[in-house]
């Protein structure tokens, strides 16, 4: 990854990663506006550059021709003071508007309750950006919805529409549907999705909605919720949920989603908000990497950083089962083959393991006998490993999960079944 600040930084840092997307130091969380503007892939993520805290909500970049060699770029949207987003500039998408690159996002005033829909406006290089002070759209008149957020918008019947996860902290989740033909005039035409759907509420139980995704693939129609529920006086983030179903209607109100199928993004403890990129071909889908259990607060404010995001991967229909796997490009990051030890012990910061069968990850320690089981695929499957964040891929099904190497640990391989081993750079 061409990011020469995150070297420096973390150079003796083991933890971090040198391939993903990452920014030199601070927070980051959701991936927000994934886009392709004249062959160039574009990333932009939740940011807090002032330090690891979850708070002060900018939107960090990063481009690439080739998902391989990444670039940080400056920041794009800052929060404005006295404006509508100077509380943060939260999560959103981006459009090619008429030839303008528009990020179209969650603007916060004085609170969550309080958000509108602001738009931001570039020039092809995606570097410069216009922030509009006047929000489009807020809350709709309805008392079972406190707050609104994270537009993704959406082609269909030749029309513009947008989404917006949705809900009440101790109420039920929705998705809202507006038309947006044009971006300075939105139209809010009810909800797309409730809990009423029975396949929604088995699968995606939750009291909001967050940072939904809708595309085609193949004749059907697919649905990403990220499941944001209260616990007593808390919130919780309960993972991530798919369903598979059928726009019908033709426009406007008349517009819903029936589904019929639905399951899991990603199995793994750590993955949260993912936004896919709708290309002409396929689809492809980041996610935010969460620091997870085995990283205190403590050691996260002494070093500087949090948050990571996912490799790309591709998502396919199985039938009705949405399946992902690494990215084609990725690929290209195998330079040279590793050879474990006899008891499958191998030193190396990032690698991967290309299996014909189950194969176990353990990170362990023989100074102090800490053993821990990373992960375990069932099938025929691949792990990608990038300091402290590991994406194995089997039969399908995806897990992404965080483990902390130190200078005296070690990745050691199980597995009864033909693998390989790839250094990456």
């Amino acid at each position: 990854m061409n990011l020469p600040h995150a070297r420096d930084l973390g150079s003796d840092d083991i933890a971090r990663t040198r391939l993903h997307v990452q920014p030199p130091t601070g927070w980051l969380n959701d991936p927000n506006g994934a886009c392709r503007i004249d062959g160039v892939y574009h990333v932009f993520y939740q940011h807090n550059p002032a330090g690891p805290d979850h708070s002060n909500s900018h939107w960090g970049h990063a481009s690439s021709p080739d998902l391989i060699h990444w670039t940080e770029e400056p920041i794009a949207l800052t929060p404005t003071p006295g404006s509508i987003d100077e509380q943060g500039c939260w999560s959103g998408c981006i459009v090619d508007d008429g030839g303008v690159p528009t990020a179209v996002y969650t603007a916060v005033h004085d609170g969550p309750h309080n958000a509108v829909v602001g738009l931001a406006r570039s020039d092809r290089t995606l570097r410069r950006w216009l922030q509009d002070p006047v929000g489009k759209i807020g809350n709709p008149d309805d008392p079972s919805i406190a707050e609104v957020r994270d537009p993704f918008l959406f082609t269909h019947g030749g029309k513009r529409y947008a989404v917006q996860g949705a809900g009440h902290p101790y109420g039920s989740p929705q998705l809202l549907l507006y038309s947006c033909d044009d971006l300075e005039s939105w139209t809010y035409l009810g909800p797309l999705l409730t809990i009423d759907d029975p396949i929604a509420a088995s699968v995606a139980p939750a009291n909001i909605w967050e940072c939904p995704n809708i595309f085609q693939l193949g004749d059907s129609w697919v649905i990403i919720l990220s499941l944001w529920r209260q616990i007593d006086a808390y919130h919780q983030l309960f993972g991530v949920r798919y369903l598979v179903g059928d726009l019908v209607g033709s426009d406007g109100d008349e517009l819903g989603f029936v589904a019929r199928a639905g399951g899991t993004v990603d199995d793994g403890d750590t993955f949260y908000a993912p936004q896919a990129l709708v290309e002409p071909d396929r689809v492809l889908l980041w996610g935010w990497a969460w620091e997870g259990p085995h990283r205190s607060a403590a050691q996260i404010q002494e070093a500087g950083w949090a948050g990571v995001l996912t490799f790309p991967r591709e998502l396919m229909l199985d039938g009705d089962v949405l399946v992902s796997r690494p990215a084609t490009e990725l690929s290209g990051l195998r330079t040279e083959l590793l050879e474990p030890d006899e008891d499958g012990t191998i030193s190396a910061h990032t690698f991967e393991i290309v299996a014909s069968g189950p194969v176990e990850l353990v990170l362990a320690d023989p100074t102090t006998g800490f053993r821990d089981q990373v992960v375990r695929t069932n099938g025929p499957g691949r792990i990608l490993v990038d300091g402290s964040i590991i994406e194995a891929f089997g039969d399908g099904a995806s897990t992404t999960t965080r483990h902390y190497p130190t200078a005296t640990s070690r990745w050691q391989i199980t597995s009864t079944a033909d693998y390989q081993v790839w250094t990456l750079n």
